[in-house]
């Protein structure tokens, strides 16, 4: 359980707590911060589409993690939705942070979506598996998918 020091709610990329964790990030050697901040600069990804969302999970009014909704670009159709850009400060890894976030994801996506994707290093497939995504092999631009019929997550092909 998160706790009650800890709230997750709509954001957008484009304050100063923002820039602090995209540098630190950066420095971990992530890039996911720096791509979503490119994204929404230019207008390509700005979290806009129907029922794309971007979260951020703050520590009292400090911003320690991020996470977003996006149609899957990757997929025609509109059926996929993808995790995008998730990341969580180093000093609030291991709260239930992350895992707090992909559950908003989640839940947001149910209601739009047949299936949930993730490209995610390898260091986080542990964590995506927990969560109930499974191992994707054969496709390019997906590591993890969740499968949302029915409120139920089912194996992947």
């Amino acid at each position: 359980m998160l706790s009650k020091d800890y709230s997750i709610d709509r954001m957008r990329p484009t304050t100063a707590a923002f820039r602090l964790l995209v540098e630190e990030s950066r420095k971990e050697g992530y890039w996911m911060l720096v791509r979503l901040h490119d994204g929404w600069k230019s207008g390509r990804n700005k979290f806009s589409k129907r029922p794309e969302i971007l979260f951020g999970a703050r520590h009292g009014k400090q911003l320690v993690g991020v996470g977003g909704l996006n149609v899957d670009p990757y997929f025609e159709g509109g059926d996929f939705g993808r995790v995008r850009h998730l990341y969580v400060s180093a000093t609030h890894r291991r709260h239930g942070v992350g895992r707090v976030l992909v559950e908003a994801i989640v839940e947001r996506a149910r209601a739009h979506f047949s299936a949930l994707n993730t490209r995610a290093p390898a260091e986080s497939f542990a964590f995506y598996e927990k969560l109930g995504f499974h191992r994707v092999s054969g496709e390019e631009f997906v590591t993890h998918r969740m499968m949302l019929r029915d409120g139920n997550t089912k194996e992947a092909n």
